[in-house]
């Protein structure tokens, strides 16, 4: 077992190197970061969703920025569309499952917001249709995928495709991005002016 567990482990670094040496990538989550910057000091904010694990990861991820991440400051905005049982079950029951998320950003994203999309296969519908209804909203959009990226790469404004086709994997990178997204978002806002 002790084998298994290590060998586990080490594909898990694997795939963190694969993202370490992407240049493309990293400076994909930068530009990420800085765009989140900038509409967070426009008096903007974040949206995030996701299914099943990536539901989990947005809860995580908006709960960093609305909480603390790294120190004690002021809350930054940040919603995921997950939360809300009555809106899930409502919208689901009365148009469908595919569209929980669409229906939730007519109604609360704002043009100028930055909606995150989490899926690890890229396909997900929900979260296709709510790429949609936000490109219709003026609303910036964001893939963190992985395998190729699926359908939800072609139609975001930036796409941050995790090199690898497991879904452990996946999942383990996103939480790792959505961290860095949260400790640059904070200290570039809040840690008296000093860049990271």
């Amino acid at each position: 077992m002790k084998k298994y567990i290590k060998e586990e482990i080490k594909k898990s670094f694997e795939t963190k190197q694969k993202i370490y040496n992407n240049d493309q990538l990293i400076s994909d989550i930068e530009k990420v970061a800085k765009m989140c910057v900038t509409l967070y000091k426009g008096g903007k904010k974040t949206i995030l969703a996701g299914n099943g694990g990536s539901a989990a990861d947005a809860q995580h991820i908006a709960a960093e920025l609305v909480g603390r991440y790294g120190f004690d400051r002021p809350s930054i905005p940040s919603l995921a569309l997950t939360t809300d049982t009555s809106n899930l079950t409502a919208i689901g029951n009365d148009y469908g499952y595919e569209y929980i998320f669409s229906r939730q950003l007519e109604g609360m994203g704002q043009k100028g917001d930055i909606f995150i999309g989490i899926s690890t296969s890229g396909n997900s519908l929900n979260i296709i249709n709510a790429f949609e209804s936000a490109k219709k909203k003026g609303i910036i959009t964001v893939a963190l995928t992985g395998r190729d990226g699926g359908k939800m790469a072609q139609l975001a404004d930036i796409s941050l495709i995790v090199p690898s086709n497991s879904t452990p994997r996946i999942q383990e990178s996103h939480i790792l991005i959505g961290h860095i997204l949260c400790d640059i978002i904070e200290k570039e806002i809040f840690a008296d002016g000093v860049s990271i």
